[in-house]
């Protein structure tokens, strides 16, 4: 089967490409690089051609307000009129868990806007949220930073592994689409400032970690529940502690 992967080079997809050609699947590694770009549109008729699944795991390369809207836009309408075009059978997109609840995060906004174009493209679909990935708490901790004092919200906090976020990924696409959302996230819940801390700590980071729950998460205030899932969700097998064990192996 004939699957094209957006952002199939990027930190998912490059994990997802693999595990999907090990299944013996026909896999083409898109991103701007390979000459397919879903926001001019080159290249996509011929990556499209024959496909039966595309998996969408662009990202825009800014996160500006207005700019990351018109990324998930502009990428959104030239991807889903291309597979259109090209009769393709099922639409997989990974998105966030949270994003319709919390409005003044202009990147959940974005992703807002995205699903809404999937749902109403008349393609089958399966969007996957998926909590934070655990790959990203450095960058977490380094945009809530103030100095040698790392603010953030006391919310819950699910992160997951990118090593369990890819295998959903090539499951869901390989499976019949559900015209609906599945929600995945990490084996363990705690206090999102206690999760960063344990991490800061884990790297040798002597930053301290201070519990404010004004502190915004790229301009949206975390309420308890803004991040984790509020009902059913697949739960990753890697925890923190053992991410940082693999991250150590590999480095």
């Amino acid at each position: 089967m004939k699957i094209v992967v957006i952002g199939g080079t990027g930190l998912i997809g490059s994990k997802t490409v693999a595990i999907l050609r090990q299944g013996g699947h026909e896999v083409i590694a898109a991103s701007p690089k390979s000459g397919v770009n879903t926001i001019t549109g080159e290249g996509l008729k011929a990556a499209m051609a024959g496909a039966r699944v595309v998996i969408d795991l662009s990202n825009s390369p800014s996160f500006e307000d207005r700019a990351v809207l018109e990324f998930f836009e502009a990428s959104g309408r030239n991807l889903l009129a291309a597979e259109t075009a090209a009769g393709v059978q099922h639409h997989v997109a990974l998105s966030i868990v949270g994003t319709d609840r919390s409005p003044d995060n202009s990147y959940f906004r974005a992703k807002v806007a995205q699903e809404k174009l999937i749902e109403a493209s008349g393609i089958p679909y399966t969007i996957i949220r998926a909590t934070q990935f655990l790959e990203f708490l450095g960058g977490i901790a380094a945009s809530s930073a103030d100095g040698n004092t790392v603010r953030l919200s006391p919310g819950l906090f699910q992160p997951i592994a990118a090593d369990d976020v890819a295998p959903v990924v090539a499951e869901v696409a390989l499976a019949a689409p559900r015209n609906g959302i599945v929600e995945i996230a990490g084996p363990e819940r705690a206090p999102f400032n206690e999760i960063v801390a344990r991490y800061l700590k884990a790297v040798g980071d002597p930053r301290e970690v201070v519990r404010d729950p004004e502190a915004r998460y790229f301009g949206s205030r975390v309420e308890e529940r803004s991040l984790v899932p509020l009902g059913e969700a697949r739960l990753g097998r890697i925890g923190l502690d053992e991410w940082l064990r693999r991250s150590r192996a590999v480095a």
